[in-house]
């Protein structure tokens, strides 16, 4: 999966479900904690990233440096998926 194509399923879910489809409020480093979710929509964030992307996400990967922005959580996503792809093809 894309970077762009990360990028713009996360933000979709976000101007949806935290936004009320306000996507002018949403800035690629403005702190999503607090300012856009509290921590029960970190949860549902969670949840809708291990549904979509199908990864599992530890207790530990839930911090700031991977929640705290958009280009944050995509760095996140890409990781994960990248890791996953890894473990599942070792000559990669």
């Amino acid at each position: 999966m894309q970077i762009t194509e990360i990028d713009r399923e996360i933000r979709r879910f976000l101007i949806t479900n935290f936004l009320s489809g306000h996507a002018e409020r949403l800035r690629d480093d403005g702190s999503l904690l607090g300012d856009v979710m509290d921590s029960t929509g970190v949860i549902e964030l969670v949840n809708y990233l291990q549904e979509r992307f199908a990864f599992t996400v530890e207790d530990e990967d839930v911090i700031p440096d991977n929640f705290d922005s958009v280009n944050n959580l995509v760095a996140f996503v890409a990781r994960k998926l990248s890791s996953r792809a890894a473990s599942v093809d070792p000559g990669r």
